[in-house]
């Protein structure tokens, strides 16, 4: 990363430049893997999480759906 100097003001480099190095100053000390899982976590994530929930269990409660759980873990077992 360069840092312009130019009569005593600063010129930063492009956001898209700056992000770039530091991936790479990341990449470089912490590897891969850990890089990733540090940068996901500012990952907003897409979907709308409410209608999904909606869709897959609808009006069910919490009791119903471990009830649920439970049933087809017992039925995997046995067959």
């Amino acid at each position: 990363m360069k840092i312009y100097l130019d009569s005593c003001t600063i010129q930063r480099p492009p956001l898209q430049e700056l992000t770039q190095e530091a991936i790479r100053i990341l990449y470089r000390e912490l590897g891969v893997v850990e890089t990733v899982r540090f940068l996901r976590q500012f990952t907003a994530g897409y979907g709308d999480y409410t209608a999904e929930r909606e869709a897959l269990f609808g009006k069910k409660s919490l009791d119903e759906l471990l009830t649920a759980i439970k049933q087809r873990r017992s039925a995997r077992v046995i067959a």
